[in-house]
């Protein structure tokens, strides 16, 4: 009877995720930002909202399910464009108004496209902060704000590399690209759902760069760079960990391979030394850089999950969205 009763609850929790993805659906129509955007952008709703569940996962959450899935369909926007479309001159616009929070002047003489990324950011942004205006807490948006811009800065750095084909010293790369990776970003978006257990003090914590989130940070960055490089490199994008230690070093892919691999476990031991060590915050919001963690090895770990969720990734999400358990 106890077994019955799970199930019985799975299939009532599945109807619940199915009720949300129609909401984030029928809410990327509305705003029919899609039939604007040029054909590189990543459709990653289903794929976003699985990684929510990392950390909200229970079945009252709905509403955090759904603000976290838009807020990295920005995320997502914000990625593509810098990493796989923009040209340069369009990548600088883009950052100058978003760093403005408003349109750059030059931005009139930009594609259509551009205009209609811009206009999404700051609606999406401000339909946020309708939400968090109500329950009194504003300095929620503007320190995601802020988190926000400091991720474009990163991106258009590692855009104006990659175009270049440069590939700059390893440690140069690295504190340029573990923003890129966007973890500071992301749990700034999931503090805005954590109602009042995410105090001034946790985004404080959150601005001081703690060597926890730096530590998921840098996993996150190689991780992804170590099982994108085929792809980096067949788009032309040599700006990657994995060669930027290879030319600093002087030592072969294999060879460079096995050294980020090494960095990957030893940010496995620093997460878990810090989030025993990190006392003056609540559980809860340390839940939430655990849960990004998590995301990251479910995202990364030896394949890369996000750009091609056809594999692993599409197993557990149909498992949890749409397998059918016999009652």
């Amino acid at each position: 009877m106890l077994l019955k009763f799970a199930k019985i609850s799975f299939k009532l929790l599945q109807l619940q995720h199915i009720q949300d993805l129609k909401i984030l659906t029928n809410w990327f129509k509305e705003v029919d930002t899609g039939s604007k955007l040029p054909p590189y952008f990543r459709h990653r709703i289903a794929e976003s909202y699985f990684l929510v569940q990392a950390v909200f996962s229970d079945p009252q959450l709905s509403r955090a399910r759904i603000t976290l899935t838009q807020y990295y369909t920005i995320l997502t926007l914000i990625d593509d464009t810098f990493d796989r479309y923009a040209s340069l001159p369009e990548a600088e616009i883009l950052a100058s108004s978003l760093e403005r929070w408003t349109y750059d002047p030059a931005m009139d003489k930009q594609p259509e496209y551009l205009k209609a990324i811009l206009n999404f950011i700051l609606d999406t942004f401000e339909d946020f902060g309708k939400e968090l205006s109500s329950g009194g807490k504003p300095y929620s948006l503007e320190a995601n704000i802020e988190e926000f811009k400091a991720n474009v800065k990163a991106n258009f750095e590692h855009a104006k590399w990659a175009h270049a084909a440069h590939l700059p010293s390893f440690e140069e790369y690295m504190e340029v690209a573990e923003a890129v990776i966007g973890v500071y970003v992301i749990l700034a978006g999931y503090f805005i759902c954590l109602g009042k257990m995410a105090t001034k003090e946790a985004y404080e914590w959150l601005k001081s760069r703690p060597r926890l989130v730096k530590s998921i940070s840098v996993r996150g960055r190689l991780m992804n760079d170590i099982t994108g490089l085929e792809d980096d490199m067949r788009r032309g994008q040599i700006t990657n960990a994995v060669n930027c230690y290879m030319k600093q070093y002087g030592v072969s892919k294999q060879d460079a391979l096995r050294e980020l691999h090494k960095m990957v476990a030893d940010t496995d031991n620093i997460i878990n030394e810090e989030l025993l060590k990190t006392t003056r915050l609540s559980r809860l919001v340390l839940k939430t850089a655990t849960g990004v963690a998590q995301s990251i090895t479910v995202c990364y770990y030896g394949y890369e999950g996000f750009t091609r969720p056809e594999g692993k990734m599409k197993e557990y999400m149909t498992s949890l969205f749409v397998d059918q358990i016999r009652l």
